[in-house]
């Protein structure tokens, strides 16, 4: 077998390792699905640890190292803007947010938007969630597909299915228990190995003061400032409207309604605080890492990654992946790839985990009532809600495979497009309404379709000369020349724009509070009080299975970090940083990770048994009394 041979064999074993390590996941943490409530929300036990490295990964995916990545190998630290609107949400929501939302005491986020607005606009929400859920988590199967393919070899219909089929099998069967696990493990070996490549990058270039002088010695200080000038190559991206424009919305989307359900799967208030200031933490570590990368792949790989010209709409998207060949030791390559699997599959089983349960708890129960029916309860709705699972997990496979191989291009295309245009606009009532009590139950539907028209307006503005919107616009009177519709909106202007008339739109309902029937204002008074209730754990829920849930996932971080670990024995790589070194350092934070929560879930079984023993002996005083 020829070196290059054994070296493919090495990475496919790592990959299918990984893959069959997610699957076992979900058949260990099986049994803990006792209900629906524990099937789509861990039973509201899950510890600040493994809801807050859930809530990370789940708010990116491989486009961080691929979109992002191509960004700072163009621009450089300009793309950390992006991330740091991340961790300002984060602290916001540890601040107040992330214990309001589990405080809401809901399983799903149509559910607290009919808490809040009433029926309409849970269903209004509910359905289009569903779908554009199920398009994005199509569109991040096949991204990660397609570069995969591109890029390590693997043929691209085969990822599509294998990983579509992977995080089907342990979403189906783990529910949000095994999703969060697996989401939390995958994190764990993604965070070493992204601070791996970037000082490999380091030790490669000589250090960060040499990297600074190879950009101003290749000319790139100009391009990689922070804040750049508006620039037609860069798309005017950069500047300081963009910047303002970018940090506004992601606060904005991280901190709506719709983002509630990372926080309902915790015990309480207090430990959302922690998982909220954990992802917060994390995003701050990642962006010291990220980014040296794809700028490394600039200053020393730069033929390679315009090698891939041609072979991926965008080759700087390429840029990560180059850094990471050159530079790791033989086997790591495969866990790379692993690590890119994770960042896509993390944001994949959280949505299709997430729609199971707004068809379960929101469409189902609402189709019962239209048609007569009694919705089933107790085991038989979990077996509903596992169905539904199924059925969305197939629909995202065919989806994706749809786009691959049957022309779905346009539409493809148009799916992104619509979505990009009710964002914002969806968004933004759903952040109104957690601090504007005295609005009526239409604020929200009357906010959305305001905005809508705004973003549809900045979508088909600018036109080409040769489409036909372009004829049409150009035919309007000239009173609505203050639209700008000829000249392509810019990105910060289409945010403003429809931020400033959602939020218009919503106030200008307010004034309308009085046509309020008695039971909305109920309605919204109890959702306030809900909302600012700390939760007493022992009395709504009980059960507590902490030290469970640290010496399951602890055990299995410990047999991964060996698996790692034991890559040394490969032959051809040095004991250096760059060989053996590497690979130690990866496994070993793995497994010392593992360890800690193995034995802190020990030691804290010890002390409930304790405890336990003290009050059966307490009692018995009590009663010889």
């Amino acid at each position: 077998m020829s070196e290059q041979d054994f070296s493919k064999l090495i990475e496919y074993a790592v990959v299918g390792g990984y893959l069959l390590i997610l699957i076992g996941v979900g058949l260990v943490f099986r049994r803990l699905n006792r209900n629906v409530n524990d099937y789509f929300r861990n039973g509201c036990r899950g510890k600040w640890w493994l809801v807050g490295m859930s809530a990370f990964m789940t708010t990116f995916s491989a486009w961080t190292f691929v979109g992002a990545a191509g960004m700072a190998y163009m621009s450089g630290w300009s793309v950390i803007i992006m991330f740091g609107a991340n961790i300002a949400a984060f602290l916001i929501n540890a601040a107040f947010l992330a214990p309001w939302f589990r405080q809401l005491r809901a399983t799903t986020a149509p559910e607290i938007i009919k808490k809040r607005f009433g029926t309409g606009t849970q269903q209004f929400y509910s359905w289009i969630t569903v779908v554009f859920q199920l398009i994005m988590s199509s569109v991040h199967l096949l991204s990660l597909s397609v570069i995969i393919s591109a890029i390590f070899g693997f043929p691209t219909h085969y990822v599509i299915g294998i990983i579509g089929a992977v995080v089907l099998f342990y979403s189906l069967f783990g529910g949000s228990w095994g999703i969060m696990a697996n989401d939390f493990i995958q994190s764990l070996i993604l965070l070493p190995m992204t601070v791996l490549v970037a000082v490999l990058c380091l030790y490669k270039i000589g250090g960060v003061g040499e990297m600074f002088n190879m950009i101003q010695e290749q000319g790139l200080t100009a391009d990689y400032q922070f804040i750049n000038e508006p620039l037609e190559k860069f798309a005017f991206y950069y500047t300081w409207a963009w910047s303002i424009a970018i940090f506004i919305k992601n606060m904005m989307v991280f901190n709506s309604m719709t983002q509630a359900p990372r926080y309902f799967s915790v015990k309480d208030g207090k430990e959302a605080r922690k998982a909220a200031l954990l992802a917060s933490a994390l995003y701050i570590g990642g962006c010291v890492f990220w980014f040296i990368p794809p700028i490394t792949a600039r200053l020393l790989f730069n033929d390679q990654v315009l090698a891939f010209d041609g072979i991926l709409p965008k080759y700087e998207e390429a840029s990560y992946a180059i850094a990471s060949l050159n530079l790791l030791p033989l086997g790591m390559t495969g866990l790379m790839a692993v690590a890119m699997f994770a960042a896509t599959t993390s944001s994949m089983d959280s949505g299709l985990n997430r729609n199971a349960a707004v068809f379960t708890k929101d469409i189902y129960p609402t189709f019962c009532s239209w048609f007569g029916f009694n919705p089933v309860e107790d085991k038989l709705l979990l077996r509903v809600g596992q169905g539904f699972t199924l059925a969305m997990g197939l629909s995202i496979i065919s989806i994706a495979y749809y786009f691959f191989f049957a022309g779905g291009r346009g539409v493809f295309q148009l799916m992104l497009d619509i979505g990009a245009m009710l964002g914002v606009p969806m968004t933004t009532p759903l952040l109104m309404g957690l601090f504007l009590k005295r609005s009526p139950s239409w604020a929200a539907i009357v906010s959305v379709c305001a905005a809508g028209v705004t973003s549809f307006l900045g979508f088909i503005a600018g036109p080409k000369e040769t489409d036909t919107l372009y004829t049409i616009i150009n035919s309007l009177p000239a009173w609505l020349d203050w639209l700008h519709l000829q000249e392509k909106w810019l990105l910060e202007y289409k945010i403003f724009v429809n931020i400033g008339v959602g939020v218009v739109a919503y106030l200008s309902t307010m004034p309308f509070w009085f046509t309020a029937s008695d039971a909305y204002r109920k309605q919204a008074d109890d959702f306030f009080k809900t909302m600012r209730t700390p939760i007493d754990f022992d009395k709504e829920v009980g059960d507590a299975n902490d030290g469970q849930q640290g010496k399951i996932v602890g055990s299995i971080c410990m047999f991964i970090g060996g698996c790692i670990s034991a890559l040394i024995l490969i032959p051809g790589n040095t004991w250096g940083i760059d060989g053996r070194l590497g690979i130690l350092f990866v496994g070993g934070v793995v497994a010392a990770v593992g360890t800690l929560l193995y034995f802190s879930g020990r030691k804290h079984d010890a002390k409930q048994l304790i405890k336990k023993a003290a009050e059966a002996e307490q009692a018995e005083e009590v009663a010889a009394k």
